[in-house]
Formats: C-alpha cells, structure tokens, sequence
C-alpha cells in the first residue's frame, strides 16, 4: 500500500480542514476526520512478535506503538499513510492464525487503552475501551458494585485464558461456555471505530450497520475498534454440576440440563487415543442458577496454575493418569458455588510449553495448537466416531479436547455459527518442525472434512490450513467479504498476514 504524493496530500487536507472541531467523536454519518498531532516516537524499532500459545506465527512488524489516547491513534494512522505503510492491530495476542500481524506494518499494540468508560447501572451497559482485559473488566465491575443489592455480570468470554482483550472478542466473535447464548456479537450494543480516514464511526444495529455487521468477526481488518458497549445480565450464583458421561448420549444430555434451567456446561472428553474411551467419554459438568441467598463454597476446590502445570504434563507424558487426576479433581467439585461471572475464568500460564518441553526431553521445540469444528447436534456422536479414526489414523497427539454449543448467529457477515451447532474443540501437540507442521495442517484439514461432511463448519481464528475448497464450502460469502473489506478501506491501510492469506486465495491481489 504506497501512496502518491496527492493522495498524501489530499488526506492532510481532510485533516486540517475539521481542526476547529472538538476532540469528540464525530458525526457517525460523516466522514470528516479529527485534527490529530504529530506522529509519535515509535515505542520501539523493528520487532518480531508472536501468538502466546501457539507460538507458530512469529513476525516481523516494523515497529510497535502503544496508543494511550485517540490522538495517539490518529497520529499513528497519519505516520503509517506518509511511510507508506499498513497497520495490523493486537490485543492479547492469543488468535494464532497471525489475524493480528502483518509482516512489516506498524503494529499498534492496544492494551494501554484499558479504562472503562461508563457503567450505566440501571439498564446493565458498561462501556470499555477496547484494549480492556477480561480480567480489569471483572475487578471493576466487582470493585463499582460493591455494597449494591443488584448488580450486573458479564454473559460470556472466552474460556481458556483470561488476559484476552475485548476489541479482540468482537474480531473473532467469540463464544464461550453458554448451553443458549449466540456469539458475543449478540451482547455488543455498538462500538465505535476509527476508520481508514481517522474518523470515528459509531456502530450499531441501527447506526453504520454494514460496518457493526462486518467488524464483528472481521479480524481487524475494517479499522480500530476504540471503545464497546456490551450488554450485562444481573449478576448471579451457579452451582456446579459434574457427572461422567458417554460422548453418544451427550447432546441428549445437554437437552436436559437446558430443560433444567442450567445456564452453562461443557463436556470434556478422553484424550488417550490408546484407550476404548478416546473421544468416546468425558467429564460433563454443567451449572445451574440458585436462589441468591446461597452462601459461595468457603475456599473451593479448584485449578491452581501449579495444578494445571503437573496435568498438563501428564496429558502429554502419562494420558490416561491426566483423565483420572482430572475426573477425580472435577468430580470433587461437584456442588460447589460460584458467581456466574468468576466460573468463566480459567488459569493459564504464559511459554507453559518451555518448562514442558524441558522435562520431556523434547529434541525439538513443542506448543499445542486448537482447531474448532462445529456439526449438527444430531451428527455429533457420529462426528466423533469418525473423528476418532482419523486422529487415531494420523497419530495426532490431542491434549485436550471439548464439546460446547453455540446458538444461530444471525447478525455477523462471516457467521461461523450459520445453525445451532454442537462445537468441538481438539488441542493438538504440534512440533516446530516441518513434519510436525506437516502432520497438524493434515490433522486439521481431515477434521475440516469430517465437519462438512456431516454439514458444519470451522473457525477460522485458530490457523490458516483449510483449502479454497473448504474455505468456499464453510464460507460462501467470504469472497464478497474480501470485497466488502475494500470497499469500506479501500486504501487497505489495515492489514494482516492472515489478510493477505486470503487475498491471495481469492486471486484478490492488487497490482
């Protein structure tokens, strides 16, 4: 993306031509653009950055810059126009399949636009920035709320890690552990976005709503997402539910716990490819609201990183002990009650896998990788049945592996949720070798199939493996997706590696 001097010129021109307006958000009907400072220093030169958990997708940006205020972002988009330059967008860093990277932009890392911006306690609306963590989100609500008879808690998040930012939920259109909730885009009231010409944009069903369509779930690529309304639900107790069950009559199962009232559960089934019970049985644990005066289980059993740390190992090293210390540990914890908003947390330990690789012995770097496939509910034991002879086939080493559902998505241009799908969720030991990438692009592609066969789908957050044809067989609409993306950024100051992917997929490449 290199501009003409006239077209440099002409965005100056844009910009100064508003200088008297105030530092507000400006008109979402308009495209006028606020008058922004000189660029800053860059927070550093040249980097290499990469996913946390995956730790597949290393790349070198040109520099990155940490924005603190609306200013600080204009001036950035201003700097990266006059170099000639894109920008890609980061938050926590988790999505591995390099949607917030691009090779030689300038990477604006959003984590210091933390602060929560309002918090409207009679309707249940708080806005954030949307370099917000789930993590500060929770701690204010608990800390603002402190002594109210009523107060309000978050729907949903992601469920394996916490420091994950907000703006990153509504790229992806996040899930998490819900038995009847949609996607996060259901919860997003509006958001605003600077866009390609530095002007802000409010979002909504009602304002811009091609745009609220397509940013949610758009991975970054349509401007910076700078602050979100998201819709709350009063804040209640749950209490948790564990039982072992066979994957066959899991599905029927979680029809029972919905008929019950319960409001949240996952079934996390057998890793150890050895045994009978690969894919085939798990820990079903679900939770179910009660009455308010409930008092909270005084120091519950729970998951400290030290523990997650020794099951970890022991699911890569001894499987069949990681089913049973894991069975014994949530059946234990069966009973105990939570706030709903505290069971969506989950510990998880940054670079876990060198200590990991170190007491395996591994001769070659190691990282797990997720791959999410969604099917029919009706398919679903059948899916895993096929599932199980295709990993087993590959030798694919799956560490962890789980069964949600997810509600139809209406709303999102690339919806993934296109039917109320059962999700299934497989965590693969992947080396960092060619082999072993070899090995995880074929487990992956082969899951893919399975999940088409049976008429469902894949996320695309987690890696860029899948085929045109399966791309086309899941998401029709992405080509005109691709299209939308130029329309509405036509410059394409926002890009990424995983963009550029895709675009190249499509046979959308500019000359």
């Amino acid at each position: 993306m290199t501009l003409s001097r006239r077209q440099f010129l002409d965005f100056l021109k844009a910009t100064c031509a508003v200088a008297a307006l105030p530092s507000a958000l400006t008109s979402s009907a308009s495209t006028q653009t606020l008058l922004a400072p000189a660029p800053r220093k860059p927070d550093s030169s040249e980097a290499i950055v990469n996913d946390i958990h995956s730790q597949l997708n290393a790349t070198r940006v040109n520099r990155i810059i940490k924005p603190l205020s609306s200013n600080d972002r204009r001036a950035t988009l201003i700097t990266a126009r006059s170099e000639g330059k894109a920008i890609s967008i980061a938050g926590g860093r988790h999505s591995m399949g390099t949607q917030q990277f691009g090779t030689a932009t300038i990477l604006i890392d959003m984590t210091g636009m933390n602060r929560v911006l309002n918090l409207d306690v009679e309707r249940g609306i708080i806005e954030v920035e949307a370099g917000i963590e789930w993590p500060e989100l929770l701690d204010y609500l608990a800390k603002a709320q402190t002594g109210r008879e009523k107060q309000w808690g978050i729907m949903q998040k992601q469920t394996g890690a916490d420091r994950l930012s907000i703006g990153g939920a509504l790229a992806s259109n996040v899930h998490g552990r819900g038995l009847k909730f949609k996607p996060i885009i259901d919860q997003v009231e509006s958001f605003t976005l600077m866009d390609h010409t530095g002007a802000i944009r409010r979002c909504s069903r009602d304002e811009n709503p091609e745009l609220f369509r397509l940013v949610i779930g758009g991975y970054g690529l349509f401007g910076i997402v700078t602050s979100v309304r998201l819709r709350l639900w009063e804040r209640r107790k749950v209490q948790r539910i564990v039982e072992i069950r066979d994957t066959k009559e899991i599905i029927q199962s979680f029809e029972q716990r919905i008929a019950g009232g319960y409001l949240y559960g996952d079934f996390q089934f057998a890793t150890d490819s050895s045994r009978d019970s690969f894919l085939r049985r798990g820990v079903f644990s679900c939770y179910r609201p009660v009455d308010p005066a409930t008092p909270l289980t005084a120091n519950p059993t729970r998951f400290h990183p030290e523990d997650w740390a020794r099951l970890t190992y022991y699911s890569h090293k001894y499987k069949r002990r990681a089913f049973e210390v894991y069975t014994r540990r949530y059946l234990a914890t069966s009973g105990q009650v939570y706030w709903a908003d505290s069971q969506l947390s989950a510990a998880y330990v940054d670079n876990y896998h060198e200590d990991l690789d170190r007491k395996l012995g591994a001769k070659v770097k190691a990282t797990e990788m997720i791959t999410e496939i969604y099917v029919p509910r009706n398919s679903l034991a059948s899916f895993m049945e096929d599932a199980r002879v295709a990993l087993s086939h590959q030798h694919a080493n799956v560490i962890y592996g789980t069964v949600r559902l997810i509600e139809k998505d209406e709303e999102s241009f690339l919806r993934w949720a296109r039917e109320s799908f059962a999700c299934v969720i497989f965590n693969l030991h992947v080396t960092h070798d060619a082999t072993g990438l070899q090995n995880a692009a074929t487990a992956f592609r082969g899951l893919i199939d399975l999940g088409i066969k049976y008429g469902g789908s894949y996320y695309l957050t987690y890696h860029r493996f899948a085929t045109k044809e399966q791309v086309d067989a899941c998401y029709p609409q992405f080509k005109e997706f691709l299209e939308l993306k130029v329309k509405h950024d036509p410059d394409e100051m926002f890009q990424s590696d995983w963009y550029r992917h895709y675009r190249k997929m499509f046979g959308l490449e500019r000359a």
